[in-house]
């Protein structure tokens, strides 16, 4: 059975967001919390969060136990692009392009 939980528009890069995310795939979910907390950024937290909100999905909807559960995908997708302009020099306009991110966690009960 698979479990998931969704954050969306994370004010953050999905490319700085990916680096974690790929350490956390095929973990069980206490190894995975245990990774994440030792990892000093602001993706671990936003991860650490949704990783949090799937556990609880998977116990209070469907009767789990989060010890027996694994981490089966971390997706991160694009999610819409702020636009703005910074003041360059000679009275030029410098575009700059903020990113946002879904973070999709999806869990299994068995071992990929």
């Amino acid at each position: 059975m698979e479990i998931q939980a969704l954050t969306r528009n994370a004010r953050m890069s999905p490319k700085k967001v990916r680096e974690v995310a790929r350490l956390i795939q095929g973990r069980s979910v206490p190894e995975a919390l245990d990774y994440i907390a030792l990892i000093p950024r602001k993706s671990a937290r936003l991860l650490a969060k949704t990783l949090k909100s799937a556990v609880a999905n998977a116990e209070n909807n469907n009767n789990l136990v989060a010890a027996q559960l694994f981490v089966h995908r971390a997706l991160i997708e694009n999610g819409p692009v702020l636009k703005r302009f910074k003041a360059g020099a000679k009275g030029q306009a410098k575009p700059r392009v903020k990113r946002m991110s879904h973070l999709r966690i999806i869990l299994s009960d068995r071992q990929a």
